[in-house]
């Protein structure tokens, strides 16, 4: 009897209990309480890719494409899907592809993007689909034509 209980003092404190008690009582781990389980969450990742705007820039962004009649949400210098998304209708209807309206930045959108940025007169090293170091100090730039608080 002696051998059982120091037996289940390796397992756990509660095990420790349940092998004295079967010890002394004949009573078995199966009659034990069930472990309490942890809660699961399932837990939406709203992707933000700013391009390395701030969120003064990304909220200038955010106004030129709703004033040129696509919605991007609220005005927040948050740019989510819901931005890209304004931003692919825009590029698309303007005759700059960035193909699938999706929300996602990726390379067509960037590659619409860069076309449109060199249209309108910033350097973004190429139309490569990457958002690389002149694509992004191009976007930048560009954030900064509505300063003058023409935009919202």
């Amino acid at each position: 009897m002696l051998t059982r209980a120091k037996a289940a003092v390796g397992v756990t404190a509660a095990g420790l209990v349940l092998g004295l008690t079967g010890a002394l009582t004949g009573a078995t781990a199966a009659t034990a309480a069930p472990v309490p389980q942890a809660t699961v969450r399932t837990v939406t990742v709203q992707a933000v890719n700013n391009l390395g705007l701030n969120t003064g820039e990304a909220k200038s962004v955010q106004c030129y494409v709703r004033i040129a009649g696509f919605s991007p949400g609220p005005i927040d210098g948050r740019l989510g899907p819901d931005s890209w998304k304004a931003w692919q209708r825009f590029l698309n209807d303007r005759g700059y592809p960035a193909g699938a309206v999706d929300g996602e930045v990726g390379p067509n959108t960037i590659r619409g993007l860069q076309r449109f940025l060199n249209y309108v007169g910033y350097d973004t090293g190429g139309v490569d689909g990457v958002a690389g170091t002149k694509t992004r100090a191009a976007w930048k730039a560009f954030s900064h034509i509505g300063d003058n608080g023409t935009w919202c």
